[in-house]
């Protein structure tokens, strides 16, 4: 899929799943460096937060924001994976005062391969929000066309609140 990063054209490493599909299993780095599964992380809906570096002014807004939202929806899991380190997510973190966000790093791509997301010219993976329900199928999706805007949050929660 073509996505627009700073002025250039960059492209996913396949097409990347829709509405509809099962989100492929997938493991990714926790914050104490434990690989975890989407299946560890389904005991209720999941809301996906991908970011293409951590460490940058638009996905440092949209972690904060979501982050903003996890106390007021208790019915649904939130993480956050991008291509950071561990290490690297745990400093923002710590730098920004995000406690309530789940942080998930893909240093091996396995979720960026898996979900087509992966823009390996760049090595970072393409910034887009999901919302699974516990048996894998998604619900919603937005993939950012220009990979410097924010997503639609009214939209994305909207689909979170009509889960309740």
């Amino acid at each position: 899929m073509d996505l627009e990063f700073k002025g250039n054209t960059v492209t996913t490493i396949g097409t990347p799943l829709s509405v509809g599909d099962k989100f492929p299993d997938f493991t990714a780095l926790d914050k104490d460096g434990n690989k975890v599964a989407l299946d560890s992380l389904l005991d209720k809906p999941l809301l996906i937060s991908v970011v293409p570096d951590i460490n940058t002014r638009v996905c440092s807004i949209q972690t904060k924001h979501f982050n903003t939202e996890v106390g007021g929806h208790s019915e649904i899991n939130f993480v956050t994976i991008s291509k950071n380190t561990v290490e690297e997510q745990s400093h923002w973190c710590a730098a920004e005062g995000v406690e309530n966000m789940k942080m998930l790093s893909d240093v091996d791509q396995d979720f960026g391969k898996k979900s087509n997301l992966l823009i390996p010219d760049l090595g970072i993976l393409a910034r887009s929000v999901w919302v699974v329900d516990t048996n894998k199928q998604i619900l919603y999706s937005e993939i950012l066309k220009v990979q410097t805007n924010e997503p639609n949050y009214d939209k994305v929660l909207d689909q979170v609140d009509q889960m309740n």
